[in-house]
């Protein structure tokens, strides 16, 4: 049940990061959003190994997740435009 918690939690925060990113991406929203989701597992992992976070929807793991699927967003987009160019 953990797992599909933070599925959906990613989802939500991958949706944010898209948000907070606007301008065309290269693989469209679905892509944008699957990235964002592993995103903020990453950001998600780093909030659990700092506070030992039982609660993985504190504030910290929140603004952690959306700055982890924010990276990943820049960098997926960064790569993307290589490959295209």
């Amino acid at each position: 049940m953990g797992i599909l918690v933070w599925l959906v939690f990613g989802l939500v925060v991958g949706a944010i990061a898209k948000l907070l990113m606007p301008g065309r991406d290269p693989g469209g929203f679905i892509v944008t959003i699957l990235i964002g989701i592993v995103g903020s597992f990453i950001g998600g992992g780093i909030s659990y190994l700092i506070w030992g976070g039982r609660d993985a929807f504190q504030p910290a793991g929140w603004v952690l997740s959306i700055i982890g699927a924010i990276v990943l967003l820049f960098i997926y987009r960064q790569f993307a435009r290589r490959s295209v160019v």
